[in-house]
């Protein structure tokens, strides 16, 4: 009989060619093998492919599937039950094959390659049936049906394969607690190329279009004319100066073996485009296939790509994040976002991380595509402490393994070598980084433009009505509080005109707002400019004021933002003041950090040595409660020894973006460039689909679950089933210059008048 995989039909919804099984297993060896040639024996990689879709041979599943295509339609046909999962029967040939703890390691990728990578056992509720409960009976016996099915199977022309007799890795010697990246980085290549086979052959137009990219070599000619270009366009000056030293220290070091870099530059240094420089050449020397630049905020992503899209040309620079506009996205970049095989890609922390710890095939696709590549981490102190166990563990095993260089790129270096944390919840971070700039310290003196202005004492608390008065003496400036509450109560006591940005506000109008504040401090003739805002614009965000007020937070967020100031030294010195706001935050990461900043600080301060930044960090990183939030020791590090990983529930657990306790609300606003009114009547008429909710994106604010029960309340909040079960604001509750109304009880009482 004939052992169909996939039919391709016409237009007319005629049966145009088919695919055999064999014929699918031939095409996804050819690419797994290529994939995971760094890191896996091409014979394994072969009997992986083999493997996977062995369900398929299974006669019951052929009658069905000729049925369901028009093939044969008289053939006797089997329910979708009957027929079970095809990914099942390869999972439990290797296992058969290989024993109970060897075989799990192919078993895994296998029956996860369309539903994602399963628990070993049991673990948490909604995590789906595990692997044991796939192919084990209740006396932990492979199942009868499954042990006919494999008899039958292996016996089709072209399956019979002799297993090899390598390890899958070579010599290699994984640790325990990389072992789960091997898993993951198979599963990865076979999850692409179990698509791009089916891709050929279904729409080989499409796949002839993947990959269209100029090679890196390219790409650094254009870098390097652009980079020429702009050195001989800057005016003279001493920062210049500084930052053509930087951007040739960067090339120079680029030579070094791969490994774990730091790239410590102050803010203003032009780390941007030297750590670009770094990478390509880094890259190009030692054979790396692209350059992944991770960012924490997309308002900083969507400003960096920008700046690339001028180097190597929109085209060229691959976006991966979620407020993204679908108009921007050319069909070469929407597939070279399913697996990343473009040369480079600008994305987030969660998007790269999450994905490199995730069970679901969508984002695990783009893993093999990880190795060998130079990972850029920008703004590295916002890697997050609650996760920095996995985030870490796997970093090291990319550059161990996977033949992947990381740069830790920032102007407040984290301490991340050596042992981390206290006691008993301590760990081993990354053993050895290369610092790219030798003397960071000197360095941060030669960059200094800000006189700094610290309390004298700890316990000095400024009220803000006091605050206030103060900020009204100056015509430009920009106070930074720690959090949306502060920034309302604050802005409501200064003058009209003042600017309000906090993340109660909508990106689309945070991004308008930013814009005008950028066109004010550039405009010649100086006009009256103040701004309230929450730690959105500490970051990345490229605005320059003479004077800057800053709430006592962590010694990084105070460093970020005495960048905002006087940026390029327009004036002889800026003036960075901290103050004690009248209560620092109760709770959390926040507190934490202000709290290790003040017993860092003490009096006298009066300068960002980076030589504090390794000692707050300590410090931090030892009042963290938890650094394995997503429990990797448990399900992932110490399963390793009989491979029972928890792969699943480990990834449920990974979230860098804890929104439990919130909902997401879609606020209306009429931007310069968008206005979600008209989105919100497309949402009403049309329903929800990929391009529309992606531009809506752009204006969803998530609040917390008190109060959206106080704008349910009060009316703020339309008939969900209006909407598609999409929760969207009313007019009048979302405030142009202030966002969602209705936090604070006192601002709510103000707003009552919501239509």
């Amino acid at each position: 009989m004939e052992y169909l995989a996939r039919v391709r039909k016409n237009k007319k919804d005629e049966i145009e060619d088919f695919q055999s099984v064999l014929q699918h297993a031939e095409g996804v060896s050819e690419f797994l093998i290529k994939f995971s040639s760094a890191f896996c024996r091409p014979e394994w990689a072969k009997t992986v492919a083999y493997w996977h879709d062995f369900g398929k041979l299974d006669k019951g599943w052929q009658a069905y599937f000729k049925d369901k295509v028009g093939y044969d339609e008289d053939r006797p046909v089997e329910d979708e039950a009957a027929r079970g999962n095809h990914s099942t029967l390869g999972a439990a040939m290797s296992i058969s094959k290989l024993g109970k703890l060897f075989g799990k390691l192919f078993a895994y990728p296998i029956a996860g390659h369309h539903a994602g990578l399963p628990d070993c056992s049991k673990c948490n509720v909604g995590t789906g049936r595990s692997l044991y409960e796939r192919i084990f009976d209740q006396d932990g016996n492979l199942r009868a049906e499954l042990i006919e099915g494999i008899t039958k199977a292996e016996n089709v022309d072209g399956f019979k394969l002799e297993l090899p007799k390598t390890m899958p890795w070579g010599d290699v010697k994984f640790k325990d607690e990389h072992i789960h990246l091997w898993i993951r980085m198979l599963f990865s290549c076979l999850v692409d190329a179990d698509w791009l086979d089916t891709e050929r052959f279904m729409d080989h137009q499409k796949f002839l279009m993947r990959g269209a990219y100029p090679p890196l070599e390219k790409l650094k000619e254009k870098f390097d004319s652009f980079m020429e270009e702009k050195i001989k366009e800057s005016r003279p000056s001493h920062l210049n100066l500084k930052r053509k030293e930087i951007l040739e220290t960067c090339r120079e070091k680029a030579k070094l073996p791969p490994g774990f870099f730091s790239l410590t530059v102050p803010t203003g240094g032009g780390k941007t485009f030297s750590a670009m420089a770094f990478a390509l050449e880094h890259a190009l020397r030692h054979k790396k296939e692209r350059v992944i630049m991770a960012i924490p905020y997309t308002s900083i992503i969507e400003q960096t790509a920008d700046e690339y899209g001028k180097v190597f040309g929109i085209e060229n620079v691959i976006e991966h994040h979620s407020n993204i506009e679908p108009e921007e996205e050319t069909e070469l970049k929407k597939l070279a976002s399913e697996n990343w095989d473009a040369p480079i890609i600008v994305t987030t922390n969660v998007q790269l991380f999450e994905s490199l710890h995730a069970s679901k095939t969508k984002l695990s696709r783009k893993l093999h595509n990880i190795a060998n590549s130079v990972i850029i981490l920008d703004e590295a102190q916002m890697l997050s402490p609650e996760f920095l166990q996995p985030i870490l563990s796997t970093l090291k095993g990319l550059v161990e393994h996977f033949g992947v260089t990381v740069v830790l790129c920032t102007a407040t270096q984290p301490a991340l070598l050596g042992r981390i944390g206290a006691p008993p919840l301590d760990f081993n971070g990354i053993e050895k980084c290369i610092e790219i700039i030798e003397d960071a310290e000197k360095l941060s003196k030669e960059f200094k433009r800000v006189t700094i202005h610290a309390p004298k004492s700890i316990n000095e608390k400024m009220e803000w009505e006091e605050l206030g008065e103060e900020l009204k003496k100056h015509e430009q400036v920009l106070c930074i509080v720690n959090t949306r509450k502060d920034c309302r109560y604050l802005h409501k006591i200064m003058p009209e005109g003042t600017f309000h940005l906090s993340a109660l506000m909508c990106g689309e109008e945070r991004s308008d707002i930013i814009a005008d504040i950028k066109e004010k401090l550039k405009s010649e003739k100086k006009r009256q400019l103040r701004v309230i805002s929450t730690q959105i614009v500490e970051a990345g965000v490229d605005i320059d004021f003479p004077i800057v007020y800053r709430a006592f937070a962590g010694l990084d967020s105070l460093a970020q933002a005495a960048g905002r100031c006087n940026r390029e030294a327009s004036t002889e010195t800026g003036h960075f003041h901290i103050f004690n706001p009248p209560n620092l935050p109760k709770i959390g990461l926040m507190l934490k950090g202000a709290q290790a900043a003040q017993s860092v600080i003490g009096e006298g301060f009066e300068d960002f040595d980076p030589i504090l930044y390794e000692k707050y960090f300590r410090i931090f990183y030892s009042r963290v409660n938890d650094t394995d939030k997503s429990e990797f020791t448990t399900l992932m590090k110490d399963s390793a020894q009989n491979f029972e990983f928890q792969f699943r529930s480990f990834a449920q657990n990974f979230r860098l973006i804890n929104e439990e306790g919130q909902k997401s609300v879609i606020v209306r606003y009429k931007g310069k460039n968008n206005d979600s009114n008209i989105l919100i009547d497309r949402l009403k008429t049309e329903g929800p689909h990929r391009e529309l909710m992606r531009k809506l994106q752009r204006f969803t604010v998530n609040i917390y679950d008190y109060h959206f029960k106080k704008l349910l309340e009060n009316g703020g909040i339309s008939n969900p089933s209006d909407y598609k079960g999409y929760f969207v604001l009313t007019p009048g509750a979302y405030k142009e210059g202030r966002g969602v109304v209705g936090e604070d009880e006192n601002i709510w009482h103000e707003d009552t008048h919501i239509q």
